[in-house]
């Protein structure tokens, strides 16, 4: 199966982005305070004002709502929301310290918008941010589905800062001989769950036991979204412009690297093996290792892109942080910002071209 069986084709998303970009790019003019450095096409919006940056991001948690209300369980997916925020923001190096949620619902439900607050707060203080408003609307002849009453969408908005103009982090120092060093993901975070959905909810219960997860299939799939706000920063604050290029692994999977530097070509070749929830989707949807790789993390939620000579020592950080991460490729010259993959199981120096 492809992601574009189930109605979601990036390419064409892709391509509806970039007449987006387009049009929005003429307003970037507009403002009477500040000065726009990046408006599209990055992790994060970064307008300067005075010697310091302010970052603003949007995301939301898509149709792993639908696994919440199948399990009737909601005090987790706030904490995929602030994550899909924060580890945006952290992307170009801004430090998040505001967030706005929205919940959209099909009718007034407070014991729902209670539990959903949990998981927002508990979000929050996992990565030290402020949560300084938002707002709910009742669409009741927009947000429908199955389960009356407990139909919602969810999404936010962070506002982050750079006090320094010169540590903003776009990818414009990734370099030839660069490490990739991936950080452990804690399942599927929040995307592809479309597709994942389509594969595995269609022959099996949401509470039955998977073997190669070992747990409910229901409780793999809401696992919360890994948040690396700290971690990251931390490793920032240490190895500074050693540090060449941040990426958040979502919708679009490792093609997202693109986004940093488009000069160069990224060579994932020492990637962990297949296992748990992604080789689960793999074999039941005979899915494709290229889609597999632009669709889901792999196991790998957030790539560091630093000094070769510096990756051994950022590798000994996370260890001392008890940050699972290792090094997983590299970056080659003279590229167009394509990436290949190798996995364990592949054949040897065989590299396929996402």
């Amino acid at each position: 199966m492809k992601y574009s069986d189930v109605g979601i084709d990036v390419n064409k998303i892709r391509s509806i982005q970039a007449i987006i970009g387009r049009s929005i790019s003429s307003t970037h003019r507009l403002p009477k305070i500040g000065k726009v450095v990046s408006g599209f096409g990055h992790y994060a919006g970064v307008i300067q004002i005075g010697d310091s940056l302010m970052t603003l991001h949007t995301d939301g948690v898509g149709s792993k709502i639908l696994v919440a209300q199948l399990l009737n369980k909601y005090n987790t997916i706030g904490i995929d929301c602030v994550a899909m925020n924060v580890n945006d923001t952290i992307c170009v190096g801004a430090t998040p310290i505001g967030f706005l949620p929205y919940v959209a619902l099909q009718q007034t439900n407070d014991e729902l918008l209670n539990e959903i607050t949990k998981g927002l707060v508990k979000g929050a203080k996992m990565s030290n941010i402020a949560i300084v408003g938002g707002e709910t609307a009742i669409l009741p002849e927009i947000i429908t589905g199955p389960k009356m009453g407990f139909n919602f969408d969810l999404a936010g908005m962070t506002l982050g800062h750079l006090k320094d103009k010169k540590k903003l982090n776009l990818g414009n120092k990734i370099k030839p001989g660069d490490a990739i060093i991936g950080l452990k993901s804690s399942g599927l975070h929040s995307n592809g769950y479309t597709l994942a959905r389509k594969i595995l909810l269609e022959k099996r219960g949401i509470n039955e036991d998977i073997e190669s997860i070992n747990t409910e299939l229901g409780e793999e799939l809401l696992k919360p979204t890994a948040i690396y706000t700290s971690i990251v920063l931390k490793i920032l604050e240490i190895f500074d412009n050693d540090v060449h290029g941040l990426a958040h692994i979502t919708g679009g999977g490792y093609t997202k690297l693109k986004r940093l530097n488009s000069k160069v070509d990224y060579i994932l070749d020492k990637m962990p093996s297949i296992y748990g929830i992604f080789k689960q989707i793999k074999l039941e949807g005979n899915v494709t290792i290229e889609e597999m790789y632009r669709t889901f993390n792999m196991g790998i939620g957030f790539c560091l892109i630093v000094s070769k000579d510096k990756a051994d020592e950022v590798v000994a950080v996370l260890k001392q942080y008890k940050i699972k991460g290792k090094i997983i490729g590299n970056i080659k010259r003279n590229g167009t910002g394509e990436t290949f993959v190798k996995t364990e199981e592949m054949i040897k120096d065989k590299l396929v071209k996402l």
